[in-house]
C-alpha cells in the first residue's frame, strides 16, 4: 500500500476555505508530504491527503469527494474513501492504483470543489495540478518542485522524473495560470508573490 506511516497533528488555514496539513514522510527519506483540503457546498474536498489526526479531521467540514492529482499520491485516499463512503477521483490515463478510483479526469476537467484538472507532465505523463480559479486564486502543485517549508523553491529531482525538460516546461506553464497562492504537495504554501518565486527558481527576469 501506499499510504505513509505518518499522522499530521493539525491543519494550517492558508486562506479562508483553503487548509493545508503535512508530514515529513519517511519513505522519501523524511521529505514533506503535503495535503489540502477545499471547503465547498458545505463539505471539503480533500488533495493528495496524508493521513490527519482524527480530532484535526473532524474540524473540517465533512468530506465529500477525494481527488489525486497522480497514482503516485495515493496516500491515505482509500482509507477516508472508506471512512466517508465518498469518491476518489484520479487521472484516466494513470496505472492501475492499489484500490480501482470511482471517477477518472483528463487536463481540462472539472473536479469537485471547483478545481480544474492542468496536465503538467514531467514527472510522468499522467500527472496533474489542480486550479481554483475562485478568488484568490489557488494553484495546488504536485511533484514539480518544493519547499523546505520556507519560501524558497526547488525542483523535485530529476532521478524522480521521467522527462526533467518537460517538468521545466511545465513550471514554466504555471506562471500563465490565474492564482495568487501557491499550494505544494512536497512543502509548505507561498502565499507572498509565489510568481516571483517561480521565476527566481526558472532563472526568469522579474
Amino acid at each position: 500500500m501506499s499510504e505513509p506511516k505518518e499522522t499530521a497533528p493539525g491543519v494550517e488555514e492558508v486562506t479562508e476555505g483553503i487548509c493545508h496539513w503535512r508530514i515529513h514522510n519517511s519513505a522519501i527519506g523524511g521529505a514533506i508530504s503535503s495535503s489540502h483540503a477545499v471547503s465547498a457546498d458545505g463539505g471539503s474536498v480533500l488533495i493528495d491527503p496524508v493521513r490527519l489526526a482524527d480530532d484535526a479531521l473532524a474540524a473540517l467540514p465533512r468530506p465529500s469527494a477525494i481527488v489525486l492529482t497522480a497514482r503516485c499520491h495515493q496516500r491515505a485516499a482509500w482509507r477516508y474513501r472508506a471512512q466517508f463512503g465518498v469518491e476518489v477521483w484520479l487521472p484516466e490515463d494513470a496505472a492501475a492504483a492499489d484500490e480501482q478510483p470511482d471517477r477518472r479526469y483528463a487536463d481540462g476537467d472539472a473536479l469537485p470543489g471547483g478545481l480544474i484538472a492542468v496536465r503538467t507532465p514531467g514527472p510522468e505523463w499522467p500527472h496533474y495540478s489542480f486550479l481554483l480559479e475562485r478568488e484568490p486564486g489557488v494553484l495546488f502543485c504536485s511533484d514539480l518542485i518544493s519547499n523546505d517549508g520556507g519560501r524558497r523553491l526547488r525542483f523535485v529531482p530529476p532521478e524522480y522524473h521521467e522527462d526533467p525538460d518537460e517538468t521545466r516546461r511545465s513550471v514554466e506553464k504555471l506562471l500563465t495560470l490565474p492564482f495568487t497562492i501557491l499550494c505544494l504537495d512536497h512543502g509548505a504554501p507561498i502565499a507572498d508573490e509565489p510568481k516571483e518565486a517561480l521565476r527566481q527558481l526558472l532563472g526568469a527576469p522579474s
